[in-house]
This record gives structure tokens, C-alpha cells and sequence, in this order.
């Protein structure tokens, strides 16, 4: 007797662990309405299309800002460049006795000469 109650529990927990494991799907009262699966009468939601949008922006023509901007710029180094060559006629740049310096070094005797800092020559 003691066997039959053995195996008649030991059935009944197996038949609660396999019940208790189903995968039945229990209906959800919380769904409101099925969802609706695209057909030839009714086809869904449109393909999205991955491609940039248009600008709603329509410029009438091209712009030449960029354009313009580098021929200011050009215009501008034309403008250093001048001047550049202008200084350069100064004598302080084009006469060598001036060696760097903004005025020409004073010429001293032999023994009284001095080391120059600016351009690293005795005079």
C-alpha cells in the first residue's frame, strides 16, 4: 500500500511540473484590437525610401560666395605683396651697410670696436 501511495504522489507531481511548465498561450485581456496583417486589398504601410530629403529651400541660382570669397583673398595677398616690395626698397633692407640693423652702425677704431647682438659682427 505504501508502494501505490508512493507512485500515485510521485504522478501527481509530475503531471503539476508538466502542466505548471506548458507553453500554452493564455489570452490577454488587455489586447484591444488584432493586429492587422498586410494584404493585396489593403497593402500596409508604404516602403520607406532611405534617400536624402529635398530642401524645402529652392535657390533660383548658383551662388558664387565661395567664388568671391577667394578672389577677395587673392586680392588681399596681391595688396601684402606690394607692400612687401615697397619696404624691401628701403634702405635699411637693400643697402648692405646696414646688415640688419634700422640704422647704419656707427664705425669705431680698431681697438674700440664692440661686438653687435643684432647682427653678431664687430664695428
Amino acid at each position: 500500500m505504501a508502494k501505490r501511495c508512493f507512485i500515485l504522489m510521485l504522478l501527481l507531481t509530475v503531471a503539476m511540473v508538466s502542466y505548471g511548465q506548458s507553453k500554452k498561450k493564455k489570452k490577454n485581456k488587455s489586447a484591444k484590437t488584432p493586429v492587422e496583417q498586410p494584404s493585396a486589398l489593403n497593402p500596409g504601410e508604404s516602403q520607406k525610401v532611405y534617400a536624402p530629403k529635398a530642401s524645402r529651400k529652392q535657390s533660383k541660382g548658383p551662388t558664387y560666395t565661395s567664388e568671391r570669397e577667394f578672389y577677395d583673398r587673392m586680392e588681399e595677398l596681391e595688396k601684402t605683396k606690394r607692400k612687401n616690395e615697397k619696404l624691401a626698397m628701403k634702405p635699411q633692407y637693400s643697402d648692405p651697410m646696414y646688415f640688419g640693423h634700422k640704422k647704419p652702425p656707427k664705425k669705431r677704431k680698431p681697438g674700440k670696436m664692440r661686438y653687435c647682438k643684432e647682427c653678431g659682427i664687430r664695428h
